[in-house]
């Protein structure tokens, strides 16, 4: 009985020496989290996604992103490192990134611009030739773009969702995005880069997991998804209030992934995931957010499956509210809104979800 006695106590102080001090990638700081409020309006539930069909895209994964190339093909990347084009849901293999692409955007030339989580900013030749454009902003430490915006003038604004936790180091931009979630520690931001000069500078930092990006149709200003802190910041860059940040949406339900501009004045935003009711007890305790590391993974907080997209202006009204209950397409990152369709990206599976507007 004392033997037994032993073996116990040792293996709870084991335990407990386990799960207080053992080392782990984070070092999490404390933060409010916002109340969460639900799916009430205009977040109230409904069932419009369900309207959508699916473009198989054979052994093809993980339509991130999507944009409408210069000859009306919808240009897709995926978890494999390709890009796809397709036209009249027939689907072909474009361009080879090496890497793992997340944004891409269509410039007016035909080419196309991709955020390569582990090659930088690539150029996409119309012949699907690919270049790199940049591999580091202070020449050695590599950066984790996230998604991109196409101004007038040429410049490129992304997102680099880490400066930590690089997708490459940490095996995949899931497995990244859940540390740097964890942590709260500020370490994403927004860059511009001039391709004419190949020079990048900084417009905000200290963003937590720093994701979708989009620019007005006017060029005015950026729309940046701050995950992490589930808002959507707007920042001015021309007019009276140039260089400014403010926040346009605020307390999401869930966790904005990427944005899209669609037309008439709308940006479209994936909510990737609900809110987990476990991770923002918890943001006022770094402490026990080190405990939760130390778990084995299959039971640390992960995105609950949900389909849910939203629309909203430039002044942060929701103009549209998309969501599936059953979740036949889980993890939505976001909308490609073409004149007659909205193709719906995710961060897994195997096809391509789209509406046709006139199903709506």
């Amino acid at each position: 009985m004392k033997r037994l006695l032993k073996i116990v106590g040792a293996t709870l102080l084991l335990a407990f020496l386990y799960f207080s001090f053992w080392p782990v990638s984070i070092a999490p700081v404390a933060w409010h989290a916002p109340e969460s409020q639900g799916l009430v309006d205009p977040y109230a539930p409904n069932d419009l996604l369900q309207a959508a069909t699916a473009i198989d895209l054979g052994h093809h994964e993980g339509p991130e992103d999507a944009t409408l190339g210069y000859d009306n093909s919808v240009f897709v990347t995926t978890s494999g490192g390709r890009v796809l084009r397709i036209r009249n849901r027939k689907v072909e293999e474009f361009a080879v990134t090496n890497g793992r692409p997340l944004g891409i955007e269509a410039a007016r030339d035909g080419s196309l611009f991709v955020a390569n989580a582990y090659a930088g900013l690539q150029r996409v030749a119309a012949d699907g030739s690919v270049s790199n454009l940049l591999e580091s902003v202070d020449g050695s430490t590599p950066i984790y773009p996230n998604n991109l915006a196409l101004a007038d003038d040429g410049k490129i604004y992304f997102t680099e969702a880490s400066s930590k936790f690089g997708a490459y180091e940490y095996r995949g931009t899931y497995n990244a995005s859940l540390l740097d979630i964890m942590e709260h520690g500020g370490h994403g931001g927004v860059f511009e880069f001039d391709p004419e000069t190949r020079t990048a500078r900084i417009l905000l930092d200290d963003l937590n997991y720093a994701n979708g990006i989009a620019i007005s149709a006017d060029n005015q200003f950026l729309v940046i998804a701050e995950t992490s802190n589930y808002r959507v910041l707007r920042h001015w860059l021309a007019g009276p209030r140039q260089g400014e940040t403010d926040v346009l949406l605020e307390n999401l339900p869930g966790f904005p992934d990427n944005i899209k501009t669609g037309r008439s004045g709308r940006f479209w935003l994936g909510l990737a995931a609900p809110r987990n009711a476990l991770l923002d007890r918890l943001a006022d305790k770094p402490w026990l957010r080190k405990v939760v590391q130390r778990l084995p993974a299959a039971v640390r907080p992960r995105a609950v499956p949900s389909s849910h997209v939203i629309a909203f202006n430039g002044d942060g009204d929701i103009l549209m509210n998309m969501q599936d209950p059953d979740a036949r397409f889980p993890t939505l990152t976001g909308v490609l809104e073409t004149q007659r369709s909205l193709y719906l990206t995710t961060l897994f599976g195997h096809e391509l979800p789209v509406i046709a507007k006139s199903d709506l």
